[in-house]
C-alpha cells in the first residue's frame, strides 16, 4: 500500500485545523439538522455525476544529497551516499456526489508509477513497478439528527494535530520520509460510523468490521532494514475480528469536552521467530481498551488542546515512531499505559499559523514481569514533541512551511521547510528539504546527519 506524498499533506492539514476551528465554538442545532442538507433536486444526467470527480497528476523526485557516515555503535561506520529515492508519477482521483436528500458518496483512489532510481524500481529488479489504492471509499446516510456512515474511512478522536495519544484507532504507514505526518500517514479501514448530534452534545460510535495492521517497511525503502526472518501479515485463517467505540461529546461557549471508550487491536503486530526457525516470522495481534478524554478552549486566535489516554494491557515495549513500525516489542508482556498530549493551534493573522504539541506516555509498574537483566526500551516517560508553522503569500499563491519535531530524550530532531507555489488553476510546484540528526540512543540513528530534497509538480483539473 502506498501513501501519498507529502505535496498533498498540505490540504490534508489544512482541512483539520479548519474542522477543529469549528469544533471550537459553541454549536446549537435545531431539531431536524439535516433536512435541508441536499435541497437541491438532483440531476440524473450524466455531467451531474461528472461533475463531482476531481483529478491530480503529480510527479515527485526525492534523494538524501549528503555523502557522510553514521556510527550506530562504537567502532562500527555505515556509510550514507547521496542518491536519490523517490522518481514517481502519480494520479489521485477523488469523487464526491449528494446524489440524493440525505445522501452522500465519496471516494477517493491513487496509482503509482515508480521510474528508474526510485527504489522501488531498484526493489523490483530495476523494472517499472505501479501501485494502485482506494483510500475512501463511504456511503452517507443524514436524517434529522444522525448521520450512519459505510465504507473506508478515517476516525480521530484526539485534539492535539499530528500528536495525540488518543490517535490510535486506524492503522498508518510511515514508508518513507516525504512522510512524516500521522494525517498523511493515516490509513482507511472498512467502518461504520453512527453520529448522533443533539443540543449541545453528541455521541459518535463506531464498528471498525476488518481491523487492519501497519504494514511492515517496503523493502528497499530507507526504513527498511533487513529481518532475520520475513514479516508477513497477521493470519486470520477465519477468526472473525472487529474493533468497536464509542464518542460523548459537549460544546460550551469557546470550548469542547470529549469523553471516549474503545476496544481496539494495536496497530502495530509483535513477530516471534519460526518454531522450526525456517520460514516466514509469526505475526501475533494483542486486543487492548482504551479510555479517553479530550477538552480544547478557543481564547482569541488561540486554541488550546489536551488528551488523556488510559490504554489497558498493551504491549510493554513496542515502538511507535517514524521508520520504526517494522520492529516490534521481543517481550510478551501486557502492562497499563498512561498517556497525554496537549499543546496549542496559534491563528498569528489570517496568513500565519502555529501549532505545538508535545506527547508524554508511561508503563506503570513497567518493571513488574521483566527476568533479571530485562529493561524496557521505552523506559520512564517517553514520548515526542511536534512544532509547526505556516505563512500564506501573495493572494494564497505561495505557502511557506516548517516543521519540527523531535522526542522528548533530545535524542532525534527532524526540521523540514517546505514551499508550495500555485502557477495557476492548473499547476503547482511544491519543494522540501528535510534534515535529520539523531544520537545513538534514537531509532533514528541510521538517519543522522542525513539532507534530503524533493520537488513534486501537479496538475489539478
Amino acid at each position: 500500500m502506498f501513501v501519498a506524498p507529502i505535496a498533498y499533506s498540505q490540504q490534508n492539514e489544512q482541512l483539520n485545523l479548519e474542522d477543529e476551528a469549528i469544533l471550537s465554538d459553541e454549536i446549537i442545532f435545531d431539531d431536524n439538522l439535516f433536512d435541508n442538507v441536499f435541497d437541491e433536486q438532483p440531476n440524473d444526467g450524466p455531467d451531474s455525476w461528472l461533475e463531482g470527480f476531481t483529478f491530480s497528476v503529480s510527479q515527485q523526485f526525492y534523494g538524501q544529497v549528503n555523502n557522510h557516515s553514521v556510527e550506530p555503535l562504537p567502532g562500527f561506520s555505515f556509510p550514507r551516499q547521496a542518491e536519490m529515492e523517490n522518481n514517481r508519477l502519480g494520479i489521485n482521483i477523488r469523487y464526491q456526489n449528494g446524489f440524493a436528500p440525505g445522501w452522500l458518496i465519496q471516494a477517493s483512489g491513487q496509482t503509482r508509477t515508480y521510474w528508474k532510481h526510485d527504489y522501488e524500481h531498484e526493489a523490483n529488479n530495476k523494472n517499472i513497478d505501479a501501485e494502485y489504492r482506494i483510500n475512501e471509499f463511504f456511503l452517507q446516510r443524514s436524517f434529522d439528527q444522525h448521520s450512519i456512515k459505510f465504507g473506508r474511512q478515517t476516525v480521530v478522536w484526539g485534539e492535539t494535530v499530528g500528536n495525540s495519544v488518543l490517535d490510535v484507532i486506524n492503522h498508518f504507514e510511515f514508508r518513507d520520509l516525504t512522510i512524516i505526518d500521522i494525517e498523511d500517514a493515516r490509513l482507511n479501514q472498512w467502518m461504520v460510523v453512527w453520529d448522533y448530534f443533539g443540543a449541545g452534545s453528541n455521541w459518535s460510535s463506531f464498528v471498525n468490521l476488518y481491523p487492519e495492521f501497519n504494514p511492515a517497511s517496503v523493502r528497499g525503502s530507507p526504513f527498511f532494514f533487513e529481518p532475520e526472518f520475513n514479516l508477513t501479515d497477521y493470519k486470520r485463517d477465519g477468526e472473525a475480528l472487529a474493533e468497536v467505540g464509542t464518542q460523548w461529546r459537549k460544546s460550551f461557549d469557546r470550548s469542547d469536552i470529549s469523553f471516549m471508550a474503545a476496544y481496539l487491536y494495536e496497530n502495530q503486530l509483535r513477530y516471534e521467530d519460526p518454531v522450526s526457525a525456517i520460514g516466514d516470522a509469526v505475526a501475533k495481534k494483542n486486543d487492548f481498551l482504551l479510555l479517553g478524554f479530550s477538552a480544547n478552549r478557543a481564547i482569541g486566535r488561540l486554541l488550546l488542546n489536551f488528551d488523556l489516554a488510559f490504554s489497558h494491557n498493551v504491549l510493554a515495549d513496542s515502538f511507535n515512531f517514524p521508520g520504526t513500525t517494522a520492529l516490534s516489542s521481543p517481550l510478551d508482556l501486557k502492562k497499563d499505559q498512561i498517556g497525554t498530549s496537549f499543546g496549542f493551534e496559534w491563528a498569528v493573522d489570517n496568513e500565519q499559523s502555529l501549532s505545538l504539541g508535545i506527547q508524554a506516555q508511561k508503563m506503570l509498574d513497567e518493571d513488574e514481569g521483566l527476568l533479571p537483566g530485562q529493561q524496557l526500551f521505552n523506559q520512564g516517560v517517553f514520548g515526542s514533541w511536534l512544532v509547526r508553522y505556516s505563512n500564506i503569500l501573495l493572494n494564497s499563491d505561495l505557502t511557506l512551511s516548517s516543521t519540527l519535531q523531535g522526542d522528548l530524550n533530545g535524542d532525534s530532531l527532524l526540521a523540514l521547510l517546505g514551499v508550495n507555489y500555485t502557477i495557476n488553476d492548473n499547476w503547482a510546484v511544491d519543494a522540501q528539504i528535510i534534515s535529520i540528526n539523531a544520537t545513538s540512543d534514537s531509532p533514528l540513528v541510521f538517519f543522522d546527519e542525513d539532507l534530503r530534497v524533493g520537488m513534486t509538480i501537479t496538475y489539478s483539473y
